[in-house]
C-alpha cells in the first residue's frame, strides 16, 4: 500500500518537507475512540494518542485529530504511537457540538465528496436536505444527494421527490438507489475514484450502513431495521471509521445525526441559497434582514413566487441559528478571557505576596 492509496497528495508532501517533518511517520487517522486514534501508515496500523503539548495548547476540539486527518507521528509498537502534529486540512465537515456551549464537533476532515442520504419512503425532508447541503458547501466538500429505499415507493412518489429537489437544490447531483435491487449503484460507483475520499451523511435508519456494506462487498457496518414503535432508525454506527473500497475509493461512515445545527456556514448559505443572496443585493437597505423591511427584493420575490416560500423560511431559520451560534462563541470567548485574566492576576499576586492574597 502507498500513502496515495489513502488520499495522500502533493500538497501534504510539500507541507511535510517545508515543516521539516521527515523524521516522523506520516499516517491517516482511520478511527477515533475516546481520544485514542487508529492511524494507518506505510508500516501498518497503529493505536496512537496526542502529545501532552498538543493537549495543553488546544484551544478547541478542532485542534484535536479527527477521522480523515493526516498526522505526523512517532510509532513505537502497534499499541503505542504518539501524534505530534496535524497536517493542514483542505476540508472540514463540522456542526455545533450537541450539549456543549459554543463548541464545534468535527464530523470528518479532508473529504472530497459527501453522499447525503435520505430514504424516500419515510425520511425524506427537503429542509433537512438543504441543511446538509449547506454544511457541505461551507466545508469545501462536493455534495451528492442519494435517495434510498426506492423499492419501497412507486415511481409517482419518486418523481415527486426528484422534482422537489430539482426545484429547491438545482445544482447538486441526485442519485436514486435501492439497497435491495442495487438500482442506481452504477451511478454511485462511477463517482467514486481512486485516492478520493467520500463520506456518508444522513439520519439513522436511512440505509447508509447497508450502502457501505454493499459498496465494500463486506459486512463492515452493523445494520438493523426501522423501529416499528418509534418509526425511526436505530443508531447502529457508533463511531467514525475509514474504509478502503475495492476500486480505490476511500469511504468514511458517520453516525446518523438527529440534529443538524448551523455553525460557520456563511459561504454555504450563499451557495445553497444563491437566488436569495443574489436578489438581496438589490434590497433598499444594506443591512436588510429580509423579514419585514420595505423595499426588500427577497420578500418581493417570495410574494411573486420567484422564491419557494418554504425554502425562504428554511433560509431564515438557518441564518438565525448561525447568528445564535456566533453569539454563543463570542460569549464563550468573553468568559474565557475573563477567566484567563483572573488566573494571570492570581499568579501575579502569588509571586508578589507568596500566598495569592493581597493585603
Amino acid at each position: 500500500m502507498k500513502l496515495e492509496d489513502l488520499g495522500y497528495n502533493r500538497q501534504f508532501e510539500t507541507y511535510r518537507l517545508e515543516q521539516g517533518l521527515e523524521v516522523f511517520e506520516i499516517g491517516r487517522v482511520v478511527a477515533e475512540h475516546k481520544e485514542r486514534y487508529a492511524v494507518n501508515t506505510l508500516k501498518g496500523e497503529f493505536e496512537a494518542e496526542i502529545t501532552g503539548n498538543m493537549r495543553f495548547t488546544a484551544r478547541s476540539r478542532e485542534d484535536f485529530p479527527a477521522v480523515g486527518d493526516w498526522v505526523a507521528l512517532t510509532a513505537y509498537d502497534p499499541d503505542f504511537a504518539i501524534i505530534h502534529q496535524i497536517l493542514p486540512r483542505f476540508s472540514v465537515l463540522k456542526r455545533p457540538a450537541v450539549g456543549h456551549f459554543g463548541e464545534i464537533q468535527i464530523i470528518a476532515t479532508n473529504i472530497d465528496f459527501a453522499f447525503v442520504v435520505q430514504a424516500g419512503d419515510r425520511d425524506f425532508n427537503i429542509n433537512r436536505l438543504e441543511r446538509y447541503i449547506t454544511i457541505c458547501h461551507s466545508s469545501n466538500v462536493h455534495p451528492v444527494i442519494v435517495i434510498g429505499k426506492t423499492d419501497l415507493i412507486d415511481d409517482v412518489k419518486l418523481n415527486e421527490i426528484l422534482r422537489t429537489i430539482k426545484a429547491r437544490i438545482p445544482n447538486v447531483p441526485v442519485i436514486s438507489i435501492s439497497n435491495e435491487t442495487r438500482r442506481g449503484y452504477d451511478e454511485i460507483t462511477s463517482i467514486i475514484k481512486n485516492g478520493k475520499t467520500y463520506c456518508m451523511l444522513g439520519s439513522s435508519g436511512v440505509g447508509k450502513s447497508t450502502l457501505v456494506n454493499n459498496l465494500s462487498g463486506k459486512t463492515l457496518m452493523k445494520t438493523e431495521t426501522i423501529s416499528e414503535s418509534t418509526n425511526k432508525g436505530r443508531h447502529m454506527t457508533t463511531h467514525r471509521e475509514l474504509i478502503i473500497l475495492g476500486n480505490g475509493g476511500i469511504l468514511i461512515d458517520n453516525p446518523g445525526m438527529r440534529e443538524v445545527g448551523m455553525a460557520d456556514v456563511e459561504t454555504g448559505l450563499e451557495t445553497t441559497f444563491d437566488t436569495i443572496i443574489r436578489l438581496s443585493q438589490n434590497c433598499r437597505f444594506k443591512d436588510c434582514t429580509h423579514t419585514c423591511e420595505a423595499g426588500c427584493e427577497v420578500i418581493r420575490a417570495v410574494e411573486n413566487g420567484e422564491i419557494d416560500r418554504a425554502s425562504y423560511g428554511n433560509y431564515l431559520k438557518m441564518q438565525k441559528e448561525k447568528a445564535h451560534f456566533e453569539s454563543t462563541v463570542a460569549e464563550r470567548k468573553r468568559k474565557d478571557k475573563m477567566i484567563g485574566k483572573w488566573v494571570k492576576n492570581y499568579k501575579k499576586n502569588v509571586k508578589k505576596n507568596g500566598n495569592g492574597y493581597t493585603d
